[in-house]
């Protein structure tokens, strides 16, 4: 499965830094903090470059840093393109496809050990923002923070082409409900991950706000799509950085 319509950004230790928070804090409003994950053979700056309308259309309310995955995906001549990128396999080749069902999850531990990293470095982030595969890692990130399994907290999500991983050790992380603010955006014409793998995600959260386009497997931002990321992200911003500016000006 290649996702060929995403993008993206990245700080990795082969790639550039993303910018700091804070360079402009006392001249600008504050942002929410957002970690981007891109798609299967995807990376960063690639992921970054295909999604400049989302980009434009958040700004008012985000900042966001990409990352690349960690594993090169290779061909099967042996040859490959050091920017094709993949969170994890799952299949014994080293290749991964969405609609597989019971393989294995080769790499994620990597993964996981690498978002720790930028979160140390980079963060903290309000919220985790993924297209196709690593929409479906910002799925199983919510789970494992739901579980308490994560060494840092993220308050909102949001999924372009999201669906559940069918990698069997991700399977346990599925058997409750995700209590997390959550927007799932999926095209109805989407081949790569059919609409019912989105939908199934969804079931998850509690309260999801779901919008639907009549697309294919790619990042919408236009019409009715723009303004659910728009309506989604001031409700966070207010929820989140008006109520931080509210207890500093307390503790103060």
């Amino acid at each position: 499965m290649s996702d060929q319509n995403s993008n993206h950004e990245e700080p990795n230790s082969n790639q550039e830094d993303p910018p700091k928070n804070n360079e402009t804090e006392t001249e600008k409003p504050k942002k929410l903090k957002i970690l981007a994950f891109h798609g299967y053979r995807q990376n960063g700056s690639v992921f970054r470059g295909k999604i400049g309308s989302f980009r434009k259309a958040v700004n008012k309310y985000a900042q966001l840093t990409f990352i690349s995955a960690p594993h090169r995906v290779v061909n099967d001549d042996g040859t490959g393109d050091e920017d094709s990128r993949s969170w994890w396999f799952n299949a014994e080749d080293n290749t991964f496809s969405g609609k597989c069902l019971g393989g294995p999850a080769l790499g994620f531990e990597d993964t996981l050990r690498l978002i720790e990293n930028t979160v140390k470095e980079h963060g903290p982030f309000h919220g985790f923002m993924g297209f196709s595969q690593g929409a479906c890692l910002v799925g199983i990130l919510a789970a494992m923070q739901q579980k308490g399994y994560l060494p840092y907290t993220f308050k909102f999500a949001i999924f372009s082409s999201g669906f559940r991983s069918g990698s069997l050790v991700h399977k346990g992380f599925y058997d409750e409900d995700i209590d997390l603010p959550s927007l799932h955006v999926y095209g109805e014409s989407d081949s790569i991950i059919p609409k019912e793998m989105s939908e199934s995600l969804i079931t998850l959260f509690k309260n999801p706000v779901v919008a639907e386009h009549s697309g294919g497997h790619y990042v919408a931002c236009s019409g009715s799509i723009k303004d659910a990321y728009l309506d989604f992200l001031h409700d966070v911003y207010e929820d989140l950085l008006k109520n931080e500016e509210s207890e500093v000006a307390e503790d103060s």
